[in-house]
């Protein structure tokens, strides 16, 4: 029985990942076809329009918007826009949250995360791996850090979540890891490979 059950789990293990890769990617792209198929169809005459347009014209429209994020001026219009998100409350907080982490895993955010350290915890053996994310906290109220203290994130195996701890300088210790390669490392519980970046 032993046998069974174990043979099980390697097949959930194998299975599992792809399923909800799959599930993930089917579901962007039902509801891109949703949405935008539903604007195509208004548009175009019916026997043009094809299943999957609106999938294309969301991968184009992506595609488009990153070449406009190069112009100035659109720049402009879209941090305007992000203004106005930010005095939303809920808004404010559940977009902030999905831009930033957007924005760690593109690498457009070259300051998010600045290295990946070992902090020592307290007087024990015990180090977890943390990303440097702020030195500097002169722009802040006082009492949050100081000169002998950097603000460290602290990521959560399998969750998207963490902690951001202030700990002074000497508890922390910088490791031969890219960012990616220790981020992977950190929320598989150890058991993500690392090589390659």
């Amino acid at each position: 029985m032993k046998a069974v059950i174990s043979l099980f789990l390697a097949g959930l293990a194998a299975v599992l990942p792809v399923t909800v890769t799959l599930y993930v990617l089917y579901w962007l792209g039902s509801t891109a076809e949703a949405f935008l198929g539903r604007g195509l169809k208004l548009l175009i005459p019916g026997s043009l329009y094809w299943p999957g347009m609106g999938v294309v014209a969301g991968l184009v429209l992506v595609f488009v918007i990153g070449v406009l994020m190069n112009a100035w001026l659109f720049r402009k219009v879209f941090r305007w826009g992000e203004r106005l998100m930010e005095r939303i409350p809920l808004v404010k907080a559940l977009y902030g949250s999905v831009r930033d982490l957007m924005g760690f895993f593109s690498g457009s955010d070259k300051k998010t995360m600045r290295k990946a350290v070992m902090v020592t915890v307290g007087n024990t053996p015990v180090r977890l791996i943390g990303f440097i994310t702020r030195e500097e906290f002169g722009d802040l109220p006082a009492g949050i850090g100081g000169d002998e203290t950097v603000a460290v994130y602290l990521p959560m195996s399998y969750q998207i979540g963490g902690f951001t701890t202030m700990v002074p300088r000497s508890a922390v210790q910088p490791i031969d890891m890219s960012i990616e390669q220790a981020m992977r490392f950190a929320v598989t519980a150890g058991m993500g490979e690392v090589k390659g970046g």
